[in-house]
């Protein structure tokens, strides 16, 4: 048993691909035509880290409700956590590709980290080794 994916509420799928490919250096999995329950056109959308099993769901916003939870699926904390093997590369990378770090990079108990907003505005910890 696995989690294959992570629904990721977002604006707008080109804009969501660009930053999770293009900034994070994501895989790009998968952009299918697909329609809703109700028959409106919608796509389905994956991207997933390079080597990762767990891909995320890129899914547009449909009404108010969900539009309403973009960028803040995880009530203002952090709820994805992206891990690293070279934590400096990562940070350096990112932050030259445009990524916005809310924190600077501290050392934990359980690594070194620093928190980011994906293109919607979740919080998203960069996690590398201690």
């Amino acid at each position: 048993m696995r989690v294959e994916l992570a629904a990721l509420v977002v604006e707008d799928y080109d804009r969501a691909i660009e930053f999770f490919v293009d900034a994070l250096g994501f895989e790009f999995v998968e952009d299918t035509p697909s329609s809703t329950n109700d028959g409106r056109p919608k796509r389905w959308v994956v991207v997933r880290p390079p080597g990762g099993e767990t891909g995320l769901l890129l899914a547009r916003a449909d009404g108010a409700q969900q539009a309403a939870a973009v960028g803040n699926q995880f009530a203002g904390r952090v709820g994805l956590f992206l891990r690293v093997d070279d934590f400096d590369a990562a940070f350096d990378r990112m932050a030259g590709a445009g990524v916005e770090f809310v924190t600077a990079p501290r050392a934990e108990p359980y690594g070194r980290v620093a928190v980011f907003l994906d293109v919607s505005g979740n919080r998203w910890d960069l996690l590398g080794p201690a």
